[in-house]
C-alpha cells in the first residue's frame, strides 16, 4: 500500500497533475496552494463561524479538476485532522469523499464524523 509523507508528496501531487495548457511548475504551485487556501478558510470557520461554502467548493472543484481523485489523498494529507470533519463534509457534499478507503493517517473514514451545522449551510446552497 502507498504512504503519502513530505518526501514523495511533490512527486504524487506531479504524478497526478493533469492540467491542459499547463506551462509548467509555476501551474503546480498555484494550483497546490489552493490546498492552504482551503486549510485558511476552514480555520476562519473554526474560529469565527464563518463558511465561506463558495469559496471552498470552489477550490475543492479546482483541485478535482487538475488533481482527480488524487485531491483527496492531498487534502488529508495537508490538513491537520481538526479540519478533517469540516473537509469531510465537503467531499461528501461533492461526492468525492471515498467511503471504502482509510485515509493518510491510518484512520477509517466512519471514524470522522461529519460537521451537522455545515451540512445545514451546504443544503442552503
Amino acid at each position: 500500500m502507498f504512504e503519502l509523507n513530505e518526501d514523495n508528496f511533490l512527486i504524487y501531487a506531479i504524478k497526478n497533475y493533469h492540467s491542459p495548457g499547463s506551462m509548467g511548475l509555476s501551474e503546480l504551485e498555484e494550483d497546490l496552494k489552493k490546498i492552504k487556501y482551503v486549510k485558511r478558510l476552514l480555520n476562519r470557520y473554526k474560529a469565527s463561524g464563518e463558511a465561506s461554502e463558495r469559496l471552498v467548493l470552489n477550490h475543492l472543484v479546482v483541485l478535482y479538476n487538475v488533481f482527480g481523485s488524487a485531491a483527496t489523498d492531498l487534502l488529508f494529507f495537508k490538513l491537520e485532522e481538526a479540519y478533517w470533519p469540516e473537509l469531510k463534509t465537503y467531499l461528501v457534499f461533492l461526492q468525492r469523499m471515498p467511503l471504502e478507503t482509510v485515509v493518510t493517517q491510518g484512520i477509517p473514514e466512519t471514524d470522522i464524523p461529519l460537521n451537522n451545522e455545515l451540512i445545514d449551510k451546504l443544503r442552503k446552497l
